[in-house]
């Protein structure tokens, strides 16, 4: 007998038998999996080079710029997913908030191929400017101003409507993928969120495998156009297996209640002001509200006392996330100026020369560093949710959703200070005059000898804290909230998750101001006059500080949960 739906709500139209239930679900699950991946693979072929391609001398951004816009791309893309689930939540519903998501994605990603040749740059941006001729440096200690970024509005503008259309199909696709499977049970639940990171991975394997090496040594026309082919047929795929999904209607959003509750308790005169000019709102006590389709205020109150008591726990996670996004910006800025083999050189004894005299000598895509993370990722997954979970479980060794929280917050820690470590040997050199000349697309980089295999290490405990950070974040996020509640909290992790990019970029611009550790004037484009090594120990010494403080909240948090009253809510709220 099928389950009951709500008003508005459609099941899988193909289920046949006694198994069908159960097949069906699971092949709805598999396409999200593949829709993802697929969407996946197109943000890390857009995020993985976009240094190297704001750097490039189409543009003539200078490293620290490109490293900006970078960081505020990719925190944005985070940070804008409470507005996606919101829409879905009050208007469109999780199904139709990912086909129109997926149809925005696929128009703004069209903007990086479309400015990749000259044609199109000066359709969108116009001519570039020329630069102004002056006198010559009198000296070699004088100081020149960064170059004004070129294009800089349009391709904002297309990367946050990337990053918006981005951040609705993660907060959207997320729980959708877990209403098909959630008639099969928590466990079933449990593993697709497993699934759903290791499919992430595996996107981005696939894209920094083929996309980053094509944008890197062939052509950026090229490479940009194939994230926009992975979005058409992830939008494709996703309207295909339409008739097997479960969608849901819009059910309404607590957002305006829990502001209201926030408001009320926080601010009395503003709210009364407010209940004068609105009285229609103006008694939110549950003895005094009409009734209403969705949650209660009973329900209400108790929904925003409980995210009080979250949301301390996650704050304190966004230092992790200011680190975390280092490997798509500084790490690859710093990758830039490593030496950098080529893959099959002509002449291996002057491998700089071969690089630029023979164009059948590639070098190694700085991207594919980004691998020693992924792989690490998609072997700890598999081995996480068949191996090492079942075994500590059997041996009542497994820790909790905020212990490992913390462990990724030590290895997020270690991987900062080694990428220091790395880049005061690289500072080095370079003070040394030990500089080999390598040219990368079409820039050419003053760089120490030094291999850029140094900064594999970085990656790998980069990975290391994901597994340990990331998966139990989102685990303590979807676990710990009621289930009113769990699409919002998962947006709120997210958001957060932006938040610590964004403040990773503002901390670069703070830097890079003249007299700041990141200011390189005489660098024009290179950055062997900054010190960005005290930038990753300064980073390191936040890290620290705040892993502290969240010990210390994840263990007051812990203490309370213990207690019988709470648990019993939590249990009664969680249904």
């Amino acid at each position: 007998m099928p389950a009951p739906t709500g008003p508005g709500e459609r099941r899988r139209l193909l289920a046949r038998g006694a198994r069908g239930p159960a097949r069906w679900r699971r092949a709805a699950g598999a396409a999200v999996l593949l829709v993802e991946m697929l969407e996946r693979a197109a943000f890390f072929g857009v995020a993985a080079n976009l240094v190297l391609y704001l750097n490039s001398a189409n543009f003539n951004w200078a490293g620290e710029q490109a490293s900006r816009a970078a960081l505020v791309f990719l925190g944005a893309s985070y940070l804008l997913a409470p507005v996606g689930g919101w829409l879905a939540d009050v208007y469109l519903g999780r199904y139709r908030a990912v086909v129109l998501s997926l149809l925005l994605y696929l128009a703004a990603s069209g903007l990086l191929p479309a400015t990749a040749f000259p044609d199109g740059r000066r359709s969108f941006c116009g001519d570039m400017p020329q630069s102004p001729l002056g006198p010559a440096c009198p000296s070699p200690d004088c100081g020149r101003t960064s170059p004004s970024p070129y294009c800089a509005p349009t391709l904002y503008a297309g990367l946050l409507l990337l990053a918006l259309a981005a951040s609705s199909v993660r907060s959207n696709l997320t729980s959708f993928g877990a209403d098909q499977v959630m008639d099969l049970g928590r466990n079933a639940t449990r593993r697709f969120f497993n699934w759903f990171y290791w499919s992430i991975n595996l996107g981005a394997v696939l894209s920094l495998l083929v996309v980053a090496f094509i944008q890197q040594n062939i052509s950026f026309l090229l490479g940009y156009s194939i994230p926009v082919g992975c979005v058409g047929l992830a939008f494709f795929i996703f309207l295909f297996a339409t008739p097997i999904f479960v969608t849901k209607p819009p059910m309404g959003s607590q957002v305006s209640s829990m502001l209201k509750l926030a408001l009320q308790n926080c601010c009395p005169r503003l709210w009364q002001w407010h209940s004068s000019r609105d009285p229609r709102d103006a008694h939110l006590l549950p003895d005094q509200g009409s009734p209403q389709p969705g949650p209660s205020p009973q329900e209400d109150i108790t929904n925003f006392q409980v995210l009080v008591k979250i949301l301390p726990v996650m704050v304190t996670l966004v230092p992790y996330w200011m680190v975390y996004f280092q490997m798509q910006s500084t790490y690859v800025l710093q990758g830039l100026h490593l030496h950098i083999p080529n893959i099959f050189p002509v002449n291996p004894a002057n491998s700089s020369v071969a690089l630029r005299a023979q164009s059948s000598s590639y070098t190694i895509p700085e991207a594919w560093l980004l691998l020693a993370n992924v792989v690490v990722v998609l072997i700890l997954v598999p081995l996480k949710d068949h191996l090492i979970d079942p075994l500590l479980l059997r041996c009542k060794l497994l820790p909790s959703a905020l212990q490992k929280m913390a462990l990724g917050m030590f290895f997020g820690f270690t991987s900062v200070i080694v990428a220091g470590v790395l880049e005061m040997e690289r500072l080095h050199y370079i003070h040394h005059n030990e500089t080999v000349s390598q040219q990368i697309g079409e820039v050419l980089y003053n760089a120490a000898p030094l291999s850029i295999w140094w900064q594999i290490p970085q990656y790998l405990l980069i990975g290391i804290s994901e597994i340990f950070a990331s998966i139990p974040g989102l685990e303590f996020a979807y676990s710990e909230a009621p289930r009113s509640m769990q699409g919002a909290l998962m947006g709120i992790f997210f958001c957060l998750s932006g938040v610590g990019s964004l403040l990773g970029s503002s901390l670069v611009a703070l830097l890079s101001l003249p007299g700041g550790w990141m200011h390189c004037p005489k660098d024009f484009g290179n950055i062997n006059n900054c010190r960005m090594d005290l930038y990753f120990f300064l980073l390191a010494g936040i890290q620290a500080a705040t892993a502290l403080l969240f010990v210390w909240i994840a263990g007051r948090y812990e203490k309370a949960a213990q207690g019988p009253a709470s648990h019993s809510r939590s249990s009664r709220d969680r249904g």
